[in-house]
């Protein structure tokens, strides 16, 4: 879970990033769902205030390694990851990297999709 959400290594398909996002989706909504059922003067709410914060930081970290690793499976630079943070091209990118197919065998990023890319492996399989 740690390499899928936080590194930038290796690659991984179609069904892992949207099961990923579905996923970092569900945990804002019981963040928020928690976040709106406590009074705002306690600590409580400033507990979760802060939670909520530290999540949506993690959310975009996360957000931005799986794009990155979902581009190294098309055997695409992962720097063109900065498009998502174009608001009129992150719509169709997004689209894109959730339903265009990988690429298959070894690629410039790793052996196969759904791993970090092992020390040595290269285009040629080396």
């Amino acid at each position: 879970m740690r390499w899928f959400f936080t590194s930038l290594s290796g690659r991984i398909g179609r069904q892992p990033l949207i099961l990923g996002l579905l996923f970092l989706v569900a945990l804002c909504g019981v963040i928020v769902g928690r976040l709106s059922n406590v009074s705002e003067g306690g600590g409580e709410f400033l507990l979760w205030g802060f939670a909520f914060l530290a999540y949506c930081l993690f959310f975009i970290w996360a957000c931005i390694a799986m794009a990155v690793k979902r581009l190294h499976d098309l055997n695409i630079s992962g720097a063109v990851a900065i498009c998502l943070f174009i608001p009129a091209v992150s719509i169709v990118a997004v689209l894109v990297l959730c339903f265009w197919p990988g690429y298959q065998g070894h690629n410039d990023y790793g052996a196969r999709s759904n791993e970090p890319k092992t020390a040595g492996t290269n285009h040629d399989g080396d």
